[in-house]
Protein backbone atom coordinates (compact mmCIF):
# COMPACT_ATOMS: atom_id res chain seq x y z
CA UNK A 1 0.00 0.00 0.00
CA UNK A 2 1.40 3.36 -1.02
CA UNK A 3 1.63 6.16 1.78
CA UNK A 4 -0.95 8.31 -0.46
CA UNK A 5 -3.66 5.16 -0.01
CA UNK A 6 -2.77 5.61 3.94
CA UNK A 7 -5.76 6.84 6.07
CA UNK A 8 -4.60 9.88 8.01
CA UNK A 9 -1.69 8.69 10.50
CA UNK A 10 -0.84 9.87 13.99
CA UNK A 11 2.80 9.82 14.42
CA UNK A 12 5.23 10.78 17.37
CA UNK A 13 8.63 12.41 17.58
CA UNK A 14 9.49 12.07 21.10
CA UNK A 15 13.03 13.01 22.14
CA UNK A 16 14.80 13.42 25.48
CA UNK A 17 15.60 16.54 26.80
CA UNK A 18 19.44 14.98 27.98
CA UNK A 19 21.59 17.97 25.31
CA UNK A 20 20.79 19.41 21.99
CA UNK A 21 19.05 17.63 19.53
CA UNK A 22 21.20 15.28 17.20
CA UNK A 23 21.28 15.36 13.81
CA UNK A 24 20.01 11.72 13.53
CA UNK A 25 16.99 13.10 15.51
CA UNK A 26 16.13 15.44 13.48
CA UNK A 27 16.05 12.85 10.26
CA UNK A 28 13.63 9.88 12.22
CA UNK A 29 11.38 13.59 12.84
CA UNK A 30 11.85 14.91 9.25
CA UNK A 31 10.16 10.88 8.27
CA UNK A 32 7.47 11.27 11.01
CA UNK A 33 6.78 14.67 9.92
CA UNK A 34 6.37 14.10 6.03
CA UNK A 35 3.78 10.77 6.62
CA UNK A 36 2.00 12.84 8.62
CA UNK A 37 1.43 16.19 6.13
CA UNK A 38 0.88 13.50 3.39
CA UNK A 39 -1.68 11.61 4.99
CA UNK A 40 -3.22 14.42 6.37
CA UNK A 41 -2.82 12.97 9.98
CA UNK A 42 -1.03 14.61 13.02
CA UNK A 43 2.79 15.18 14.37
CA UNK A 44 2.98 15.38 17.42
CA UNK A 45 5.91 16.18 19.74
CA UNK A 46 6.42 14.51 22.92
CA UNK A 47 9.35 14.97 25.76
CA UNK A 48 10.05 11.80 27.36
CA UNK A 49 11.65 13.39 30.34
CA UNK A 50 11.92 10.61 32.57
CA UNK A 51 15.72 10.30 33.05
CA UNK A 52 16.23 12.82 35.50
CA UNK A 53 19.81 11.97 35.95
CA UNK A 54 20.61 12.94 32.51
CA UNK A 55 17.82 16.24 31.92
CA UNK A 56 19.30 19.01 30.91
CA UNK A 57 18.28 22.48 31.33
CA UNK A 58 17.25 24.46 28.17
CA UNK A 59 17.26 20.93 25.92
CA UNK A 60 13.42 21.25 25.26
CA UNK A 61 14.17 24.16 24.07
CA UNK A 62 17.14 23.39 21.75
CA UNK A 63 15.06 20.48 20.46
CA UNK A 64 11.42 22.98 19.43
CA UNK A 65 14.04 25.56 17.90
CA UNK A 66 16.05 23.27 15.77
CA UNK A 67 12.62 21.67 14.41
CA UNK A 68 11.10 25.07 14.02
CA UNK A 69 14.16 26.47 12.34
CA UNK A 70 14.00 23.61 9.14
CA UNK A 71 10.37 24.36 8.64
CA UNK A 72 8.53 21.70 10.99
CA UNK A 73 5.47 22.33 13.10
CA UNK A 74 3.86 20.04 14.86
CA UNK A 75 0.21 19.55 15.88
CA UNK A 76 0.29 18.71 19.69
CA UNK A 77 2.98 19.16 21.61
CA UNK A 78 3.95 20.73 25.34
CA UNK A 79 3.91 24.21 24.27
CA UNK A 80 0.41 24.09 22.52
CA UNK A 81 -1.53 21.29 23.92
CA UNK A 82 -3.63 19.40 22.74
CA UNK A 83 -6.20 16.65 23.24
CA UNK A 84 -4.02 13.74 24.36
CA UNK A 85 -2.10 16.06 26.84
CA UNK A 86 0.15 16.25 29.10
CA UNK A 87 2.70 15.74 25.75
CA UNK A 88 5.98 15.34 28.88
CA UNK A 89 6.21 12.77 30.70
CA UNK A 90 7.09 13.58 33.72
CA UNK A 91 3.58 15.20 33.96
CA UNK A 92 1.83 11.91 33.27
CA UNK A 93 3.43 9.87 36.28
CA UNK A 94 0.29 9.29 37.96
CA UNK A 95 -0.79 7.36 34.29
CA UNK A 96 2.20 5.32 34.48
CA UNK A 97 1.72 3.93 37.89
CA UNK A 98 -1.56 2.81 37.68
CA UNK A 99 -0.78 0.97 34.83
CA UNK A 100 2.21 -0.37 36.58
CA UNK A 101 -0.47 -1.22 39.32
CA UNK A 102 -2.58 -3.54 36.73
CA UNK A 103 0.51 -5.49 35.50
CA UNK A 104 1.28 -6.59 38.84
CA UNK A 105 -2.28 -7.02 39.56
CA UNK A 106 -2.67 -9.11 36.40
CA UNK A 107 0.70 -11.10 37.10
CA UNK A 108 2.43 -9.50 34.12
CA UNK A 109 4.26 -7.68 36.60
CA UNK A 110 6.62 -8.18 40.02
CA UNK A 111 8.67 -6.21 42.78
CA UNK A 112 12.51 -6.60 42.49
CA UNK A 113 14.67 -5.65 45.34
CA UNK A 114 17.96 -6.15 44.07
CA UNK A 115 20.86 -3.83 44.82
CA UNK A 116 23.17 -2.27 42.48
CA UNK A 117 25.96 -4.59 44.11
CA UNK A 118 23.83 -7.46 43.82
CA UNK A 119 22.99 -7.32 39.94
CA UNK A 120 27.18 -6.62 39.55
CA UNK A 121 28.12 -9.70 40.96
CA UNK A 122 25.16 -12.13 39.11
CA UNK A 123 26.63 -10.35 35.97
CA UNK A 124 30.13 -10.53 37.00
CA UNK A 125 29.42 -14.30 37.97
CA UNK A 126 27.47 -15.01 34.54
CA UNK A 127 29.36 -13.04 32.04
CA UNK A 128 27.54 -11.43 28.77
CA UNK A 129 25.15 -14.48 29.20
CA UNK A 130 23.63 -12.63 32.36
CA UNK A 131 19.94 -11.51 31.80
CA UNK A 132 17.13 -10.91 34.41
CA UNK A 133 14.59 -13.42 32.51
CA UNK A 134 12.61 -16.68 33.39
CA UNK A 135 15.95 -18.73 33.57
CA UNK A 136 17.96 -16.22 36.73
CA UNK A 137 14.63 -14.65 38.47
CA UNK A 138 14.24 -17.17 41.07
CA UNK A 139 17.93 -16.57 41.67
CA UNK A 140 16.87 -13.11 42.17
CA UNK A 141 15.58 -10.99 45.75
CA UNK A 142 11.83 -10.26 44.02
CA UNK A 143 8.67 -11.35 44.72
CA UNK A 144 8.16 -14.32 42.61
CA UNK A 145 11.53 -15.61 44.79
CA UNK A 146 10.37 -14.20 47.78
CA UNK A 147 7.64 -14.92 50.68
CA UNK A 148 4.76 -12.90 50.71
CA UNK A 149 5.40 -12.06 54.14
CA UNK A 150 8.73 -11.23 53.52
CA UNK A 151 7.99 -9.16 50.50
CA UNK A 152 5.48 -7.30 52.64
CA UNK A 153 8.15 -6.71 55.34
CA UNK A 154 10.54 -5.14 52.92
CA UNK A 155 8.13 -2.59 51.59
CA UNK A 156 7.39 -1.54 54.73
CA UNK A 157 10.80 -1.48 55.91
CA UNK A 158 11.41 1.04 52.82
CA UNK A 159 13.68 -1.07 50.89
CA UNK A 160 14.31 0.27 47.59
CA UNK A 161 12.55 -1.42 44.65
CA UNK A 162 11.93 -1.27 40.93
CA UNK A 163 8.93 -2.96 38.99
CA UNK A 164 9.87 -5.64 36.64
CA UNK A 165 7.77 -7.09 33.75
CA UNK A 166 7.25 -10.84 33.74
CA UNK A 167 8.24 -12.25 30.12
CA UNK A 168 6.28 -15.45 29.77
CA UNK A 169 8.63 -18.51 29.95
CA UNK A 170 7.56 -20.51 27.17
CA UNK A 171 5.14 -19.89 23.72
CA UNK A 172 5.72 -18.45 20.25
CA UNK A 173 8.57 -16.27 19.23
CA UNK A 174 7.58 -12.38 19.42
CA UNK A 175 6.62 -11.82 15.74
CA UNK A 176 6.08 -8.28 14.48
CA UNK A 177 6.08 -6.71 10.87
CA UNK A 178 8.46 -3.90 10.74
CA UNK A 179 7.26 -1.37 7.63
CA UNK A 180 11.19 -0.94 6.39
CA UNK A 181 12.87 -4.77 7.48
CA UNK A 182 9.34 -7.38 7.12
CA UNK A 183 8.60 -9.62 9.46
CA UNK A 184 10.64 -9.83 12.62
CA UNK A 185 10.57 -12.84 15.01
CA UNK A 186 12.71 -12.91 18.50
CA UNK A 187 12.44 -16.34 20.64
CA UNK A 188 11.10 -15.31 24.32
CA UNK A 189 14.40 -16.51 25.72
CA UNK A 190 16.04 -13.43 24.07
CA UNK A 191 13.81 -10.97 25.95
CA UNK A 192 14.54 -10.21 29.56
CA UNK A 193 12.01 -8.94 32.23
CA UNK A 194 12.85 -5.06 31.85
CA UNK A 195 12.67 -2.90 34.77
CA UNK A 196 9.04 -0.90 34.06
CA UNK A 197 9.11 1.67 37.19
CA UNK A 198 12.52 2.64 38.69
CA UNK A 199 12.88 3.20 42.57
CA UNK A 200 12.46 6.76 42.09
CA UNK A 201 9.51 6.22 41.33
CA UNK A 202 9.57 7.27 37.47
CA UNK A 203 9.00 5.21 34.43
CA UNK A 204 11.26 3.24 31.99
CA UNK A 205 11.73 4.38 28.01
CA UNK A 206 9.63 0.88 27.74
CA UNK A 207 6.69 1.55 30.03
CA UNK A 208 5.97 5.38 28.95
CA UNK A 209 6.82 4.58 25.59
CA UNK A 210 3.95 2.16 25.21
CA UNK A 211 1.64 4.19 27.56
CA UNK A 212 1.96 7.06 25.53
CA UNK A 213 1.84 5.38 22.02
CA UNK A 214 -1.65 4.32 23.30
CA UNK A 215 -3.14 7.06 24.80
CA UNK A 216 -1.87 9.38 22.41
CA UNK A 217 -3.04 6.58 19.78
CA UNK A 218 -0.14 6.56 17.57
CA UNK A 219 -0.69 4.74 14.60
CA UNK A 220 2.80 4.56 13.36
CA UNK A 221 6.02 4.73 15.45
CA UNK A 222 9.04 5.34 12.96
CA UNK A 223 12.10 5.50 14.66
CA UNK A 224 15.75 4.81 14.83
CA UNK A 225 17.55 1.35 14.62
CA UNK A 226 18.57 1.10 17.85
CA UNK A 227 15.30 0.69 19.39
CA UNK A 228 14.54 -2.72 17.09
CA UNK A 229 16.09 -5.01 19.87
CA UNK A 230 13.59 -3.04 22.29
CA UNK A 231 10.26 -3.74 20.01
CA UNK A 232 9.78 -7.64 21.38
CA UNK A 233 9.72 -6.31 24.97
CA UNK A 234 7.09 -3.17 23.38
CA UNK A 235 4.96 -5.76 21.65
CA UNK A 236 4.57 -8.41 25.20
CA UNK A 237 3.64 -4.99 26.77
CA UNK A 238 1.07 -4.60 24.50
CA UNK A 239 -0.30 -7.83 24.24
CA UNK A 240 -0.42 -7.95 28.42
CA UNK A 241 -2.38 -4.62 28.56
CA UNK A 242 -4.64 -5.64 25.87
CA UNK A 243 -3.96 -2.51 23.76
CA UNK A 244 -3.19 -3.01 19.53
CA UNK A 245 0.29 -2.55 18.55
CA UNK A 246 1.01 0.80 16.32
CA UNK A 247 2.64 0.06 13.16
CA UNK A 248 6.57 0.45 13.42
CA UNK A 249 9.21 1.41 10.53
CA UNK A 250 12.72 1.11 12.10
CA UNK A 251 15.33 3.31 10.10
CA UNK A 252 18.90 2.52 8.76
CA UNK A 253 21.74 3.43 11.07
CA UNK A 254 23.40 6.65 10.05
CA UNK A 255 27.45 5.43 9.65
CA UNK A 256 30.80 7.43 10.16
CA UNK A 257 32.64 8.32 7.25
CA UNK A 258 35.30 5.84 8.77
CA UNK A 259 32.64 3.25 9.51
CA UNK A 260 30.66 2.61 12.95
CA UNK A 261 27.37 4.84 14.15
CA UNK A 262 27.71 8.25 13.52
CA UNK A 263 28.33 9.11 17.60
CA UNK A 264 29.33 12.38 18.99
CA UNK A 265 32.77 10.92 19.64
CA UNK A 266 33.33 9.68 16.09
CA UNK A 267 31.91 12.65 14.37
CA UNK A 268 34.03 14.88 16.85
CA UNK A 269 37.35 13.44 15.66
CA UNK A 270 36.43 13.98 12.06
CA UNK A 271 34.84 17.36 12.41
CA UNK A 272 31.61 16.90 12.08
CA UNK A 273 28.97 19.19 14.03
CA UNK A 274 26.59 16.53 15.53
CA UNK A 275 24.13 18.59 16.27
CA UNK A 276 21.75 20.51 14.97
CA UNK A 277 22.53 23.58 16.77
CA UNK A 278 25.80 23.67 15.33
CA UNK A 279 24.57 23.45 11.70
CA UNK A 280 22.37 26.26 12.33
CA UNK A 281 25.36 27.94 13.77
CA UNK A 282 28.02 27.61 11.58
CA UNK A 283 25.55 28.99 8.63
CA UNK A 284 23.93 25.96 6.93
CA UNK A 285 20.84 26.79 5.30
CA UNK A 286 18.03 24.68 6.39
CA UNK A 287 16.48 23.68 2.75
CA UNK A 288 20.22 21.59 2.12
CA UNK A 289 19.97 19.97 5.84
CA UNK A 290 16.26 18.66 4.74
CA UNK A 291 17.02 17.81 1.53
CA UNK A 292 20.01 15.73 2.66
CA UNK A 293 18.52 14.20 5.49
CA UNK A 294 15.69 13.12 3.60
CA UNK A 295 18.04 11.31 1.20
CA UNK A 296 20.01 9.76 3.76
CA UNK A 297 18.40 6.36 4.08
CA UNK A 298 15.24 7.12 1.58
CA UNK A 299 15.22 6.90 -2.43
CA UNK A 300 12.70 8.54 -4.30
CA UNK A 301 12.76 6.31 -7.15
CA UNK A 302 14.87 8.06 -9.59
CA UNK A 303 17.75 10.23 -9.97
CA UNK A 304 16.19 13.58 -8.79
CA UNK A 305 18.32 14.57 -5.57
CA UNK A 306 16.72 17.99 -5.39
CA UNK A 307 13.27 18.63 -2.72
CA UNK A 308 12.02 21.31 -1.18
CA UNK A 309 10.03 20.75 1.83
CA UNK A 310 6.66 20.66 0.21
CA UNK A 311 8.16 18.48 -2.69
CA UNK A 312 8.77 16.14 0.11
CA UNK A 313 6.16 15.67 1.77
CA UNK A 314 4.09 14.82 -1.98
CA UNK A 315 7.54 12.07 -2.74
CA UNK A 316 7.57 10.40 0.48
CA UNK A 317 7.03 6.99 0.99
CA UNK A 318 7.51 4.49 3.48
CA UNK A 319 8.11 1.85 0.91
CA UNK A 320 11.37 3.51 -0.08
CA UNK A 321 12.67 3.88 2.97
CA UNK A 322 15.77 1.06 3.17
CA UNK A 323 17.21 -0.85 5.63
CA UNK A 324 21.32 -0.84 4.81
CA UNK A 325 23.43 1.66 6.80
CA UNK A 326 24.32 4.95 4.97
CA UNK A 327 27.13 7.06 5.36
CA UNK A 328 27.07 10.48 6.40
CA UNK A 329 28.87 12.66 3.93
CA UNK A 330 29.78 16.68 4.95
CA UNK A 331 30.28 17.56 1.59
CA UNK A 332 27.34 15.93 0.40
CA UNK A 333 26.15 18.55 2.51
CA UNK A 334 27.76 21.04 1.58
CA UNK A 335 27.30 20.70 -2.11
CA UNK A 336 23.01 20.80 -1.52
CA UNK A 337 23.85 23.99 0.63
CA UNK A 338 26.02 25.71 -2.27
CA UNK A 339 22.92 24.66 -4.45
CA UNK A 340 20.56 26.17 -1.92
CA UNK A 341 22.47 29.39 -1.49
CA UNK A 342 22.91 30.21 -5.49
CA UNK A 343 18.92 30.71 -5.42
CA UNK A 344 18.54 32.90 -2.01
CA UNK A 345 18.16 36.27 -2.88
CA UNK A 346 21.09 38.50 -2.13
CA UNK A 347 19.05 40.35 0.51
CA UNK A 348 18.41 37.42 3.06
CA UNK A 349 21.80 35.84 1.84
CA UNK A 350 23.96 39.19 3.01
CA UNK A 351 21.19 39.54 6.15
CA UNK A 352 22.50 35.22 7.25
CA UNK A 353 26.15 36.69 6.86
CA UNK A 354 26.27 39.71 8.28
CA UNK A 355 26.95 39.05 11.84
CA UNK A 356 30.02 36.95 10.88
CA UNK A 357 30.96 39.98 8.34
CA UNK A 358 30.19 42.83 11.34
CA UNK A 359 32.42 40.21 13.78
CA UNK A 360 35.47 41.15 11.38
CA UNK A 361 34.34 44.52 10.45
CA UNK A 362 31.68 46.57 12.62
CA UNK A 363 31.01 48.81 10.55
CA UNK A 364 29.67 46.94 7.48
CA UNK A 365 26.29 47.30 6.88
CA UNK A 366 23.68 45.24 5.48
CA UNK A 367 22.65 47.41 2.41
CA UNK A 368 26.65 47.48 1.86
CA UNK A 369 26.63 43.69 2.20
CA UNK A 370 23.56 43.24 -0.46
CA UNK A 371 26.04 43.63 -3.76
CA UNK A 372 28.65 41.71 -2.23
CA UNK A 373 26.50 38.46 -1.49
CA UNK A 374 25.33 38.78 -5.33
CA UNK A 375 28.56 39.02 -6.77
CA UNK A 376 30.01 36.14 -4.79
CA UNK A 377 27.22 33.51 -4.11
CA UNK A 378 28.54 31.37 -7.20
CA UNK A 379 31.92 30.98 -4.83
CA UNK A 380 30.82 30.42 -1.90
CA UNK A 381 29.73 27.02 0.12
CA UNK A 382 28.38 28.92 3.51
CA UNK A 383 26.55 32.38 3.92
CA UNK A 384 29.17 33.07 6.69
CA UNK A 385 31.84 32.34 3.95
CA UNK A 386 31.67 36.28 2.74
CA UNK A 387 33.19 37.17 5.80
CA UNK A 388 36.36 36.13 4.13
CA UNK A 389 37.02 38.42 1.57
CA UNK A 390 38.15 40.89 3.21
CA UNK A 391 39.12 43.38 0.62
CA UNK A 392 35.64 43.88 -0.18
CA UNK A 393 35.62 45.87 3.53
CA UNK A 394 38.95 47.09 3.59
CA UNK A 395 42.15 48.16 1.55
CA UNK A 396 44.61 45.25 1.31
CA UNK A 397 47.35 45.22 3.71
CA UNK A 398 49.06 42.97 1.73
CA UNK A 399 49.45 41.33 -1.84
CA UNK A 400 49.67 38.07 -2.74
CA UNK A 401 53.48 37.14 -3.11
CA UNK A 402 53.82 34.95 -5.88
CA UNK A 403 50.90 37.05 -7.77
CA UNK A 404 53.04 40.25 -7.28
CA UNK A 405 55.94 37.52 -8.77
CA UNK A 406 54.23 36.62 -11.70
CA UNK A 407 51.93 39.37 -12.72
CA UNK A 408 53.44 42.46 -11.48
CA UNK A 409 55.77 43.80 -13.93
CA UNK A 410 58.25 46.36 -12.40
CA UNK A 411 59.08 47.93 -16.12
CA UNK A 412 55.25 48.92 -16.75
CA UNK A 413 52.51 47.97 -14.25
CA UNK A 414 52.87 50.69 -11.84
CA UNK A 415 52.50 53.37 -15.06
CA UNK A 416 49.51 50.84 -16.65
CA UNK A 417 48.09 51.34 -13.10
CA UNK A 418 47.75 54.79 -11.97
CA UNK A 419 46.45 55.18 -16.13
CA UNK A 420 43.91 53.32 -15.48
CA UNK A 421 43.13 55.53 -11.87
CA UNK A 422 43.17 58.78 -13.25
CA UNK A 423 40.41 57.03 -16.33
CA UNK A 424 38.55 55.79 -13.52
CA UNK A 425 38.28 58.48 -11.67
CA UNK A 426 37.38 60.56 -14.59
CA UNK A 427 34.58 58.67 -16.38
CA UNK A 428 31.31 60.28 -16.26
CA UNK A 429 29.72 56.81 -15.27
CA UNK A 430 31.00 53.84 -12.77
CA UNK A 431 29.65 50.35 -13.51
CA UNK A 432 31.04 47.18 -15.10
CA UNK A 433 30.75 47.97 -18.56
CA UNK A 434 32.18 51.15 -18.60
CA UNK A 435 35.44 49.77 -16.32
CA UNK A 436 36.11 47.19 -19.01
CA UNK A 437 36.47 49.63 -22.08
CA UNK A 438 38.33 52.22 -20.17
CA UNK A 439 40.77 49.21 -19.14
CA UNK A 440 41.19 47.52 -22.46
CA UNK A 441 41.58 51.42 -23.74
CA UNK A 442 44.64 52.17 -21.25
CA UNK A 443 45.99 48.65 -22.70
CA UNK A 444 45.56 49.68 -25.96
CA UNK A 445 47.15 53.33 -25.24
CA UNK A 446 50.24 51.61 -23.69
CA UNK A 447 50.95 49.36 -26.35
CA UNK A 448 50.25 46.17 -24.07
CA UNK A 449 47.60 43.43 -23.72
CA UNK A 450 44.74 44.00 -21.99
CA UNK A 451 45.82 40.99 -19.36
CA UNK A 452 48.79 42.78 -18.68
CA UNK A 453 46.42 45.78 -16.73
CA UNK A 454 43.93 43.49 -15.86
CA UNK A 455 46.26 40.77 -13.45
CA UNK A 456 48.12 43.86 -11.98
CA UNK A 457 44.50 46.15 -11.39
CA UNK A 458 43.19 42.72 -9.56
CA UNK A 459 46.47 42.21 -7.39
CA UNK A 460 46.20 46.34 -6.71
CA UNK A 461 42.64 46.29 -5.84
CA UNK A 462 41.88 43.02 -3.91
CA UNK A 463 45.84 42.13 -3.36
CA UNK A 464 44.97 38.30 -4.90
CA UNK A 465 45.22 36.83 -8.16
CA UNK A 466 41.43 35.32 -8.44
CA UNK A 467 37.75 35.60 -7.73
CA UNK A 468 34.37 36.88 -9.28
CA UNK A 469 34.57 38.49 -12.16
CA UNK A 470 37.03 41.52 -12.23
CA UNK A 471 34.64 44.40 -13.55
CA UNK A 472 31.94 43.77 -11.55
CA UNK A 473 34.29 43.30 -8.14
CA UNK A 474 35.49 46.73 -9.05
CA UNK A 475 31.90 48.05 -9.46
CA UNK A 476 31.11 46.83 -5.97
CA UNK A 477 33.81 47.82 -4.23
CA UNK A 478 32.74 51.56 -5.60
CA UNK A 479 34.94 54.90 -7.27
CA UNK A 480 36.85 55.80 -4.47
CA UNK A 481 38.30 52.60 -3.23
CA UNK A 482 38.98 51.59 -6.89
CA UNK A 483 41.23 54.75 -7.32
CA UNK A 484 42.79 54.98 -3.98
CA UNK A 485 43.74 51.09 -4.14
CA UNK A 486 45.28 51.78 -7.38
CA UNK A 487 47.45 54.21 -6.86
CA UNK A 488 48.65 53.02 -3.22
CA UNK A 489 49.62 49.55 -4.92
CA UNK A 490 51.32 51.82 -7.79
CA UNK A 491 53.40 53.90 -4.97
CA UNK A 492 54.18 50.44 -2.96
CA UNK A 493 54.70 47.95 -5.39
CA UNK A 494 56.80 50.21 -7.76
Amino acid sequence: MSDSALAPVRVRFAPSPTGSLHIGGLRTALYNYLLARQTGGAFLLRIEDTDRDRFVEGAEADIQESLRWVGMDWDEGPDRGGPRAPYRQSERTDRYRDIVQQLLESGHAYLAFDTKEELDAARTAAGDAFAYDAASRMTMRNSLSLPADEVQRLVEAGMPYVVRFKVPERGEPVVFTDLVRGDVSIPLDRVDDQVLLKSDGFPTYHLANVVDDHDMQITHVIRGEEWLPSTPKHVLLYRALGWDAPQFAHLSLILSPTGGKLSKRSADKLGIPVNVAQYRDVGYDPRAVVNFLALLGWNPGDDRERFTLPELVDAFSLERLGDAPVTFSLDKLAWFNGLYLRDTPAEDLAAMALPAVQAKHPDVTLDALVPVADLMRERIAFANDLADFDYFFEDPAVYDEAGVAKRWKPEHSAALVRAYADAVEAAPSFDAETLETLLRQTADAAGVKAADLIHPVRIATTGTTAGASLFHTLEVLGRDAVVRRLRTAADRLG
